[in-house]
């Protein structure tokens, strides 16, 4: 038996008895929901299987189909999608329904090149839902494909390893085996310490051979990220009748960073503490002693915190005021919930 059948079949073995229960994946001997498939590639990347789970079953709930999300609006996607990071995955979804909607009539078309040409489905993302959604043989390269595929041919470098992973993925069962591949590299190939007793694909990898499985995926030396500095401004007012206080909120501009999402006024995001200069109005603003850092895709952010007091004499607020204790459901974006939830502490 050749390598390719060795690997594909015993890995297929594998999944049979050890596969994942997972909400967008289908039952064996079901047919694969695409909507689903795609939805949850989009929602994985960046973010671990344990925060998607009950945000996707939330999801479904409220947009259970191509149509639904199409209808939806964009403020309302963006909201809910608040917290799992790289929010233009969110406006691309929608922009990717209202195209198919519209261009496909409402179903995900089947093969990797239609895929490719809609909004925010990049060569992974329409790889994975071809070959899952629709049994088309397809090269999927995930992180964990990755890590496997690098260590069974000692493989330096993603062309290399996109190569090796061409040679093995089998004609049948290419979804199949694609989400084997990630199941191993979830459960059994873990970056530290792998569980090489317990891999169906022990005797054929080069690195176990070797000894030295976690030298691979060999990863390039990563470039410091640059450093930002903002300040977050938390303007409270007396609510009306006998709730509790409400904040000031604003939207971000449509195109950029957060795009479109509700937040807490701040100023641009530049190379040094800014201070108070971009306060939202001109009042008695108190900086606390206390800093946000949060990490995005290309830079560090560090936010300082400035609280201050509305009343009727200041100048009137832009923006939509929202109840403080039910601010969770705004959907802050991750940086200015942590921010909130410093100034909640601190103020």
């Amino acid at each position: 038996m050749d390598a390719k059948r060795s690997i594909a079949d015993n890995l297929l073995d594998w999944y049979d008895k050890h596969r994942r229960t997972l909400p967008w994946r289908a039952l064996p001997g079901e047919a694969a929901d695409p909507y689903r498939v795609w939805l949850s590639e989009v929602m994985l990347q960046q973010t671990t299987v344990a925060t998607v789970r009950p945000r996707f079953n939330s999801w479904v709930a409220r947009w259970p189909d191509v149509a639904s999300l199409a209808a939806a609006g964009e403020a309302e996607v963006m909201a809910a999608w608040a917290g799992l990071g790289y929010y233009a995955r969110a406006r691309n979804l929608v922009r990717a329904a209202r195209a198919i909607a519209s261009d496909h009539g409402g179903v995900l078309p089947d093969t990797e090149a239609a895929l490719r040409e809609l909004p925010g489905l990049g060569d992974y993302t329409a790889a994975a839902v071809a070959a899952i959604a629709f049994g088309r043989r397809a090269v999927v390269v995930d992180a964990n494909v990755e890590r496997v595929v690098s260590r069974l041919f000692r493989a330096a470098g993603k062309p290399a390893v996109r190569a090796a992973a061409d040679r093995v993925t089998p004609d049948l069962r290419a979804g199949d085996f694609a989400q084997a591949m990630m199941d191993l590299g979830s459960a059994i190939c873990s970056p530290k310490r792998p569980k090489c007793l317990l891999c169906p694909l022990a005797a054929d990898c080069a690195a176990h051979a070797a000894g030295d499985e976690e030298a691979f995926p060999v990863k390039a030396a990563k470039k410091p990220r640059p450093a930002r500095f903002g300040t977050v401004f938390w303007l409270e007012r007396a609510a009306a009748g006998a709730g509790g206080g409400e904040v000031l909120l604003v939207r971000r501009p449509a195109k950029g960073l957060l795009g479109g999402m509700r937040a807490l006024p701040t100023g641009p995001w530049v190379d040094a503490p800014p201070g108070l200069a971009e306060a939202p109005i001109d009042t008695e603003w108190l900086l606390l002693n206390h800093h946000v850092a949060h990490g995005l895709t290309h830079f560090t952010l560090e936010l300082a915190l400035a609280v201050a007091r509305w009343d009727a004499h200041s100048a009137p607020a832009e923006g939509e005021w929202w109840p403080v204790d039910d601010l969770a459901a705004a959907g802050l974006p991750t940086v200015f919930a942590k921010a909130a939830e410093a100034i909640g502490r601190l103020r």
